[in-house]
């Protein structure tokens, strides 16, 4: 069994069954959802290393879910649609997508795709350069070639792991970064199964740089999302909670439903 998890994204039970036990059969981890809610909450919780997406959801149009998940996932992603006019097509790619397949399809055809997709990934991972030498959003710097945080110009001690949470949400200031994501980047593939540790280590961080950390001002949670930090003095990007809550608001039957 490969550590490579897959998000399958499809509607019609027979074809999401059919696609899940071939993954698998293959090898890799499945997560699979029925509509574009359940996939965005998917892809949040669990970081897939690709996601495969039906384009004809219920609820919200499957390009703009893909438009959606572009503003923090940067995994593979293949668009799977029963239509295939170059417009579509078109828009497909320009959201974001990666790779495009008309139904019917066979077998062989998508594993190769995404066999494809997943070397062209893993040959292009690699650490993002940090956009600047230091971020600073109020009295919180973080100098990323020194390795050091000050609070107010005062030094401030983190621990390696806690110095990486905060690095990488400050290399995307004011966007919500998923649990999951700080979880692979830090503890990687064979991490820990749950945030846990993530949660205990943000609580410290949060005793050694806020003044308040039952309110924190720098490092925010997002229930059931991830964690952002603040932004500088631009606006910051809407966060996940409130497309998924859009999301969830299109689908019939499904805005109620209890989410972890």
């Amino acid at each position: 069994m490969t550590d490579r998890r897959i998000l399958v994204v499809e509607d019609d039970p027979d074809t999401l069954r059919r696609m899940v036990s071939l993954l698998e059969t293959e090898g890799w981890r499945t997560t699979s959802a029925a509509n574009s809610s359940e996939g965005f909450y998917a892809a949040v919780g669990h970081f897939p290393d690709l996601v495969v997406l039906d384009l004809e959801l219920p609820g919200m149009d499957g390009c703009q879910v893909i438009g959606h998940l572009r503003e923090w996932y940067e995994g593979p992603i293949i668009a799977l649609s029963d239509r295939g006019e170059e417009e579509n097509v078109i828009r497909a790619l320009d959201q974001g997508a990666d790779d495009y397949l008309q139904k019917p399809f066979s077998q062989g055809v998508l594993l190769a795709r995404i066999r494809a997709a997943l070397r062209r990934a893993r040959r292009q991972r690699q650490e993002p350069a940090p956009p600047a030498a230091a971020y600073t959003t109020g009295g919180l710097t973080i100098d990323f070639a020194r390795h050091q945080v000050t609070v107010d110009g005062k030094p401030v001690h983190l621990t390696q792991n806690e110095f990486r949470i905060v690095e990488l949400l400050a290399w995307k200031p004011g966007q919500v970064v998923p649990y999951g994501y700080l979880m692979e980047r830090i503890w990687g593939p064979y991490g820990p199964g749950n945030n846990k540790i993530l949660r205990v280590n943000m609580t410290h961080i949060r005793r050694k740089l806020e003044k308040t950390p039952g309110e924190p001002r720098y490092l925010i949670t997002e229930p059931g999302v991830g964690y952002r930090i603040a932004g500088p003095d631009q606006e910051a990007p809407a966060d996940i909670k409130t497309v998924s809550a859009s999301l969830s608001q299109r689908e019939t039957g499904s805005g109620d439903r209890d989410r972890e």
